[in-house]
C-alpha cells in the first residue's frame, strides 16, 4: 500500500536558494523539504549559511534566485509582517523579549503577531485585550504548558535564560503557527535544560500538531529530536536524510564531526 504522506507536497520547499552580499554569495542554490508534522533541523558550522536561510524563509533577507512556498503558495511575494498570518513563527539566537513586561504580557503580543503589525504595536494594545476571556484562556493554557504559570506575572527582565528561552517559545506559540522555526533553541541552556527542551519540542509538535524547522549547533540535540536533518556547508546543501544517514554521510563526517560516525 502506497504511504500518502510521501505523496504529499512538503509543508515548506526550498527550492535553489541564492543568496550574495556584494561579493560574498551567503547560500548557493540551497534546496530542502519540510515534509508536514515533521521536525526537521539545519547543521552546519559557522558561516554555513543557516540562519541566512532562516531569514529568507521569514522574508527579513532577499533571494537573489531560486523559490521558497509555504503551502505551495510562494513566500518571496510575502511582506515579513505578514508570515506570521500565514501559520509561521520563529525565535531567534538572541532571546527577544519586552524586557519591562510581564511574561503574560510578552505571551500577549504574539497573538497579535498574525494582525500584520509589529511587536511595538502589538504590545500597545495589551490594556485593550487583557479582559479578552477566549485570548486569556489560550495564554494561560500556554503558560501552563511550558511550565510558566508560576511566573506569569513576573517582569521578564528578571528571570533566567532558560526561562525566558520557553517564554519566548509560548509567544511563538501564541500565533497559532503551522510551521515553528527555531533558531538555536539549545544556545546557552545546561545539559538539563537542553534534555528538557528536546522533550518540549516533541511535546508541543504532539499537542499542537506542529510542523518544526531548527538551526542547530549542539549535534545530539539534533542527532536525537529531528525526523531529517539537512547539513549545509560554505552556503550549499551536502545532503537531506534521517539522522543515521547524515550523520554516516562522508561529507558530513568530513565537514562537522571531525571523523566521527
Amino acid at each position: 500500500m502506497t504511504n500518502q504522506s510521501h505523496l504529499a507536497a512538503p509543508l515548506l520547499r526550498c527550492t535553489g536558494v541564492r543568496v550574495q552580499f556584494g561579493g560574498i554569495i551567503a547560500l548557493d542554490g540551497v534546496s530542502l523539504d519540510v515534509p508536514k508534522g515533521q521536525i526537521v533541523g539545519i547543521i552546519g558550522p559557522n558561516g554555513a549559511g543557516k540562519t541566512t536561510l532562516f531569514n529568507c524563509i521569514s522574508r527579513l533577507y532577499p533571494v537573489n534566485a531560486g523559490e521558497i512556498t509555504f503551502e505551495n503558495q510562494s513566500l518571496l511575494g510575502s511582506a515579513r509582517h505578514r508570515i506570521a498570518a500565514l501559520g509561521i513563527a520563529r525565535t531567534f539566537q538572541n532571546v527577544a523579549l519586552f524586557e519591562s513586561l510581564s511574561v503574560r504580557e510578552n505571551v500577549l503580543v504574539g497573538a497579535h503577531c498574525k494582525t500584520g503589525t509589529g511587536f511595538v504595536s502589538d504590545a500597545l494594545k495589551l490594556k485593550a485585550t487583557r479582559n479578552n476571556a477566549e485570548l486569556d484562556h489560550k495564554v494561560t493554557n500556554l503558560l501552563e504548558f511550558l511550565d510558566l504559570t508560576a511566573d506569569s506575572d513576573r517582569i521578564v527582565r528578571d528571570l533566567s535564560f532558560g526561562t525566558r528561552k520557553r517564554i519566548e517559545l509560548a509567544r511563538a506559540m501564541a500565533s497559532d503557527p503551522k510551521l515553528l522555526m527555531l533558531d538555536e533553541p539549545a544556545g546557552g541552556l545546561t545539559h538539563g535544560e537542553v534534555d528538557s527542551l528536546r522533550e518540549l519540542i516533541g511535546a508541543l509538535r504532539a499537542r499542537f500538531g506542529l510542523t518544526v524547522l531548527l538551526v542547530e549547533h549542539h549535534m545530539q540535540f539534533v542527532m536525537r529530536l529531528c525526523d531529517s536533518v539537512v547539513a549545509l556547508n560554505f552556503g550549499r546543501h551536502i545532503v537531506q536524510g534521517t539522522p543515521d544517514q547524515v550523520r554516516s554521510h562522508p561529507e558530513v563526517i568530513k565537514a562537522y564531526l571531525g571523523g566521527a560516525a
